[in-house]
Formats: C-alpha cells, structure tokens, sequence
C-alpha cells in the first residue's frame, strides 16, 4: 500500500461518481438492453428496438399530446391531506411529500386543457410514480373537476389510467372516490360529450371497477397489465392455470375488453381522429397549418376553492 493506492484511486472514484448521473442508462425491462436515458426521453420513453412501453410521467405524457406541447393546467379544488391521521412505518403526511419532491405533482393526477391537432379537449394523466397513481381524495376530485370542464366546454375527456388501486391510506374516503367517479362520467354521457380511456402499464384494483373501464372508447398501450385483483390472486381463487399473456393489452383486445391497442407513437394521432369522429369536427385544412390557441384560459377555473390555471408552454 501506497500513496498511489490511499490517495489517487480514492480521488479518482470520487471524481467518476460525481460526474456519472444515475439515470445516464436504462435498462430495458423486456431485452435487458442498456440505453440512453436522453435517447429513450426522446423517444416517448419507448425503448428503441424492443419498442417497449416505459411509464411517463404526466407531464411528459402532456407534451406528447396537445399541440406545440402547450397547454393550461385546470386548477382542481383543495383537499384534506390527511384526514384519518394514518401511519404504518411512516405517517402518511411524508409519504406525500416524498412523493411530491419525486414528481413535482400535487398529487397523482394532472388535468390540462388544450387542443389535439386542432381539436380542443381536457386531458387528465395519472402519475405512477406518484404513490403508485393511488385512488384518493385529491384524484377523485381531478377526475371529476376535469369532467365537470369538458360538460363547460363541450369537449371530449380522455383519460390515461396508470394505477395500483385505491390509496389505503384515505380508507373507506378512497373508496368513495369510486361511485363519485362513475357519476362524473354518467355527467359527461348525459352532456353527450366523448370519453376516451387509454389504458396505461399498470391499471388495476379500483380505478379498474370505476371510472377507467368506462370509456366509450377503450384504447390500451402495447403489454399494458390491467385488471383487477392480480393473476396469482385469481389463480388460487379459482384454482385453474390461467393462459398466457392474461391481463395484457394484447389478450383484452382479442376477447373484447378493449377496443384497440395503439403504440405511444401513434396516440396523438389517434386521439385526435376519434375526437374529430365522435364529436363532427371537420379534419384540419393541412398537417404543417398551426393548431389554433386555446382561448380563455381565465374560463378554465371557476369554481371559488381553486388555484388560477398555469400556461404551459
């Protein structure tokens, strides 16, 4: 042992670990490939060659959809953060405000108005990251304040489901979230307005029995896990082996449970083409014209108990 040993190689480490970003690789889930992290960012978080599905986030996911990635942020309605006092291993007031530092968000869900190559709709996305994408209070009131802004402005409300269930956290207050939900959507249909769910990796449990299995239109991305309970659980419930590929996108488009499976490249597009169907909208004159601004961003808000809306651009 040297100073070459003691000194230099401790030095050099230290200077390699603060120059090297964690996130520089991915690894791919499906081939076990190594690749960039920018290059898969780049691509809709579509890992090259496997093409398979990453989880976005809710504002990547914003981006990819409205036109020149702008939209307004729907200001939603102010909830108690923790209203049963709740604590497992750690008190679930902190749980949120990790889970707020990791993603930025409020919490699971974000809500944006904005137009899909020309066509005006509300769009809400539900964030993984954020405590699993669970079912509380505050998602509940985002799906329903969402609904209630495509009732005023009457546009279509599409919806991307990525949820473990509900939040155990809120008890019987997540649960509620569910019927309050489906009568939001039952609000919508009376209005006579669309509502697409696209179906994300995963949806299960409770935003699977309400509002995510809801839509008129059914869309889910490739290998998407959606159900229920999960497979192990089934399987030992009814004592059978099930098939392969059950609960993925693939397998409920072939037994009808979705009606399409489009690839996160091809969303936008597709969204837009079934907004423009089911609503009448004429086609836009040309693809290079500009889509139109959102106007009266000051609409979006107005109900008292919310925050003014945010452009983004």
């Amino acid at each position: 042992m040297n100073w070459l040993t003691n000194v230099v190689r401790p030095k050099i480490r230290n200077i390699l670990r603060r120059e090297t970003p964690e996130n520089l690789w991915i690894k791919c889930p499906d081939s076990g490939q190594l690749v960039f992290y920018k290059d898969v960012e780049a691509n809709q978080f579509v890992i090259p060659g496997s093409n398979y599905h990453m989880r976005m986030g809710a504002v990547a996911r914003l981006k990819s959809i409205f036109d020149n990635e702008t939209w307004f942020d729907v200001a939603l309605p102010e909830v108690t953060p923790d209203p049963l006092k709740f604590r497992d291993e750690r008190k679930y007031v902190d749980r949120i405000k990790d889970a707020r530092a990791k993603t930025g968000l409020n919490d699971a869900i974000k809500v944006g108005y904005g137009k899909l190559e020309g066509a005006a709709a509300v769009v809400a996305v539900q964030d993984f990251d954020f405590m699993g994408g669970s079912l509380g209070m505050a998602a509940g009131e985002a799906i329903v304040r969402g609904l209630e802004l495509a009732v005023e402005k009457r546009s279509p409300f599409i919806v991307f489901a990525a949820s473990g269930g509900a939040r155990m956290q809120e008890g019987i207050l997540s649960l509620m979230q569910m019927p309050r939900t489906t009568v939001g959507v039952q609000m919508l249909r009376e209005a006579r307005q669309p509502y697409i769910v696209v179906l994300t990796n995963p949806t299960t449990g409770g935003v699977t029995a309400s509002y995510a299995m809801l839509g008129d239109i059914q869309i889910a991305e490739p290998g998407a896990l959606i159900g229920f309970a999960g497979a192990r659980v089934i399987e030992q419930t009814i004592r059978e082996k099930l098939p392969d590929g059950f609960q993925r996108a693939e397998y409920l488009r072939e037994h009808g449970m979705v009606d399409m499976v489009v690839h996160r490249h091809e969303m936008k597009a597709t969204l837009a083409r079934l907004c423009r169907l089911l609503t009448k909208s004429p086609a836009p004159e040309t693809a290079a014209k500009p889509a139109a601004a959102v106007t009266e961003p000051a609409q979006i808000v107005t109900a008292p108990e919310t925050v003014p809306a945010a452009p983004h651009a």
